[in-house]
């Protein structure tokens, strides 16, 4: 056995293909990795909290505990738990969602990576896109949805927000604003009385009326074309009982389309901070918010 502390810093992230496969050839390259991701600080038991650690050689990326003698595994209690696949393979799967321009479906991740059964695939897509959401925020719901964009700098979009939602009422709709918006931000709304309780010292209600309601609420017009437009071209349409996970797909390439390849690392960060989602979650329909 042999004693495990250590201190890795993660800069270096891959600006292309080429440079992925060179940082990332095989399972033990991307155990490192996690490893250093997970316990950037050195090994910490997650039953007692000691910092010292005995790397095992009887068992592949795994540790016991000096103190308590538990063992833990790198991707235990994580989004990659008891997973059949290989490392590389997750981590494969994780750049080309990441970085995909129009995102990538199941059965392209089961062609591009050599998968066995379209189920596989499916199901590791479905576990990333679980990572793709901050675990401390998390929506729930289901159709319709409710959408709010941030106005960057220039004439630009900066982050958006997708959810969805019971209905259009103004609880709900009000909800939506709560969870998703800063306390000082000025809203600016088409006017629906959905949206009457939003704070009225922060509120600026535009009516649409004759006018093309593009015109008047362009960027997240833009956003709900384009999320129409991904659902159609790469998912031939969107099952609603799954319907948010997708939703925080798009909202996740969407807000990192300026640095894609930063988008890798982001995800895998939050992949290992989510907890395990075993089958039986991931095709349960998602509740109502």
């Amino acid at each position: 056995m042999t004693f495990l502390m250590w201190n890795h810093p993660m800069t270096e992230i891959p600006t292309s293909l080429i440079a992925f496969q060179r940082l990332f050839p095989d399972d033990n390259a991307c155990a490192r990795w996690l490893i250093a991701a997970r316990w950037p600080n050195g090994f910490r038991c997650p039953a007692c909290g000691h910092d010292r650690g005995w790397e095992l050689k009887t068992r592949k990326h795994s540790f016991e505990c000096i103190r308590c003698h538990r063992q833990t595994s790198a991707t235990a209690g994580t989004l990659l738990h008891r997973t059949k696949l290989s490392l590389a393979t997750w981590f494969w799967a994780a750049c080309l969602m990441a970085t995909h321009c129009n995102g990538i479906s199941a059965l392209q991740l089961q062609k591009r990576l050599g998968i066995g059964y379209c189920r596989s695939a499916w199901m590791l897509a479905a576990k990333l896109r679980r990572a793709m959401v901050n675990p401390e925020r998390s929506p729930e719901g289901k159709i319709p949805i409710a959408g709010a964009v941030e106005r960057g700098d220039g004439n630009t979009p900066g982050r958006l927000r997708l959810a969805t939602i019971r209905s259009c009422s103004a609880k709900d709709l009000g909800s939506f604003v709560v969870r998703n918006t800063a306390a000082t931000a000025t809203i600016k709304t088409d006017g629906w009385r959905g949206c009457s309780t939003v704070p009225r010292d922060r509120h600026q209600p535009h009516v649409v009326g004759d006018r093309p309601a593009h015109e008047v609420l362009a960027w997240i017009h833009t956003a709900f074309s384009n999320l129409k437009g991904w659902a159609r071209g790469v998912y031939h349409g969107l099952r609603a009982k799954h319907l948010q996970t997708y939703l925080d797909e798009f909202v996740f390439r969407f807000n990192r389309r300026r640095n894609r390849h930063a988008a890798f690392l982001s995800l895998f960060l939050q992949a290992l901070r989510a907890k395990p989602h075993p089958c039986h979650i991931l095709i349960k329909p998602e509740p109502n918010a």
